[in-house]
């Protein structure tokens, strides 16, 4: 942002009393002056748009006679004064188009001072105004509108950041401190337009999902984000409190086993894009509100599983970018099936050479901390497993790779292999060395699921705070049937950050959570005269 002195202000007519800059200060004073003279900052007329900035480009040649009256509205973020002239670029959402404005044809026949009062003197950058006109090219050759009249529509009182420009014309990002970026994202968006298509980018991976899944005829549902009792994966959850029932509630760290119940309930097939929350560190990979995709199949298994993912996520790859194989970061990422298969054991065992198939708990932490990984009292072996194959094998898996077959102790809703003493039937998809996907063959033996969650309250006792709760209700909705049932969750965030190749979970989100934002003013501040 422009560095300018810092001088206080007194609104009227509230009186109260605001920080603001010299540059905003003027702002505000240009915004008085125009209400002095009925000239509304912010008028309600409809102001209706017939064209965008990138319709009128793509058919500046084909389409000539669509051009000879236009309506179009953005915001300013160049303004060249040329005397009775001027030449300006307005914003939109689609791009940037170039608009000259002759004094003598916005104001035929009328006092010419309104337009110098307006637009010479009243108006900056980032100020939003509407032209009417047709388009042309200018001599030297760029297509622009040629405005007849134009209106302001809302006045912006404080400026935008200024744009660094290089000796060959080039033009550099303006406004690159990522909080900064993360906390404006409103104005991250307007200084740096291709950030949108990050986000319409993202829009289009969930509809093309969407899409896939509606056309196998499954069914979208909506589940409870407040929750008495967490559940559905290991993590430790937010909660708040019911005031009129006097309850506390958790919103949810998953929505699977609400969508079993749905299962269990007669559909075959129910998928939902839920808003998550896991009261969890922040990372480049996690914050706290994330969105993922929960999908359950009744009579399939995960193998069959494996099977939709590839084919999905290969669809989504083409549907965004017309191609399987994706440039991310430093890599070269293929999404085309088939994809790489590992159990979790020959996994850690090709990238460590170590074989822990059959260590119990006190070899299995003796060998992670050879390895280097952080042990304490409160993991069991499940955990030590997740803890070595997180630092040692999930960073080296670059290709979309699925992991299957986890140690029993790892995976408190997953079925028994049916073939593997001690493991179940679980799969996730790795790539770009992050987690994208975990499935299983769900289990829907309700004895066994009883033994689980109490397994994991054991666990819980022990002080692990991301145990899973035994939840009664669900134990008794398996105790009336679920058929076997293949169950999917895929995280649209990481998914969408390697479809954009983005190398932050922040920059896929509008809004990630952050920090409270400190002004370091503690006490009212001197008005200065």
């Amino acid at each position: 942002m422009p560095k300018t002195e810092v001088l206080f202000y007194l609104c009227p007519p509230t009186n109260s009393i605001m920080e603001l800059t010299e540059q905003e200060i003027i702002r505000r004073q240009k915004l008085e002056e125009l209400q002095k003279q009925g000239i509304n900052p912010y008028p309600a007329e409809l102001f209706e748009i017939t064209h965008s900035s990138r319709y009128i480009l793509d058919h500046f040649d084909t389409k000539p006679e669509e051009l000879k009256d236009i309506s179009f509205a953005g915001r300013i973020i160049s303004l060249r004064d040329m005397g009775k002239a001027a030449f300006t670029v307005l914003q939109d959402s689609a791009g940037k188009i170039q608009v000259y404005i002759k004094r003598d044809e916005v104001c035929p026949g009328e006092d010419k001072s309104l337009y110098d009062f307006v637009f010479k003197k009243m108006l900056d950058l980032g100020d939003i105004i509407g032209v009417k006109g047709y388009a042309f090219r200018t001599k030297t050759g760029e297509i622009s509108i040629h405005a007849s009249s134009f209106a302001l529509l809302s006045k912006a009182l404080r400026p935008l950041p200024t744009v660094k420009q290089d000796a060959d014309g080039n033009i550099h990002d303006a406004f690159t401190d990522p909080e900064q970026r993360y906390r404006m994202r409103y104005l991250d968006m307007i200084v740096n337009p291709h950030v949108r298509e990050v986000f319409r980018k993202r829009t289009q991976l969930v509809n093309s999902m969407r899409s896939y899944l509606n056309h196998k005829e499954y069914l979208e549902v909506e589940t409870p984000i407040l929750q008495p009792l967490y559940g559905g994966a290991a993590a430790r959850p937010f909660k708040t409190h019911h005031n009129t029932l006097d309850m506390t509630l958790y919103m949810r760290i998953a929505n699977e086993l609400y969508l079993k119940r749905l299962i269990v309930g007669g559909f075959d097939g129910v998928y939902e894009f839920s808003k998550d929350f896991r009261n969890e560190g922040m990372s480049r990979f996690h914050n706290p509100e994330f969105t993922q995709m929960e999908l359950y199949v009744a009579y399939k298994d995960y193998e069959w599983m494996m099977n939709l993912v590839e084919e999905m996520v290969e669809k989504i790859a083409i549907d965004l970018h017309g191609k399987t194989e994706l440039q991310v970061g430093e890599h070269l990422i293929n999404f085309k099936r088939p994809w790489k298969r590992f159990t979790m054991y020959e996994a850690i065992a090709h990238y460590t050479g170590i074989d822990i198939t059959d260590m119990d708990e006190t070899a299995l932490a003796e060998k992670a901390k050879s390895l280097g990984v952080h042990i304490d009292k409160t993991m069991g072996r499940g955990k030590m497993i997740d803890e070595i194959f997180g630092e040692h094998v999930e960073p080296k898996l670059i290709q979309p790779t699925f992991i299957t077959d986890y140690p029993v102790e790892m995976s408190p809703l997953a079925k028994k292999h049916r073939s593997k003493t001690g493991l179940v039937e679980r799969f996730e998809a790795i790539c770009n060395g992050k987690e994208i996907c975990n499935a299983f063959s769900e289990l829907n033996d309700p004895i066994d699921q009883r033994k689980r969650f109490e397994e994991q309250l054991e666990l819980g006792k022990r002080g692990d705070e991301e145990a899973m709760v035994l939840d009664e209700d669900f134990l008794r909705s398996l105790e009336f049937g679920m058929p076997p049932t293949a169950g999917l969750g895929i995280g649209i965030d990481r998914l969408c950050m390697i479809m954009t190749n983005q190398n932050s979970i922040q920059d896929v989100l509008f809004f990630p959570q952050m920090r409270p934002e400190y002004k370091g003013v503690t006490e009212e501040p001197e008005v200065k005269s």
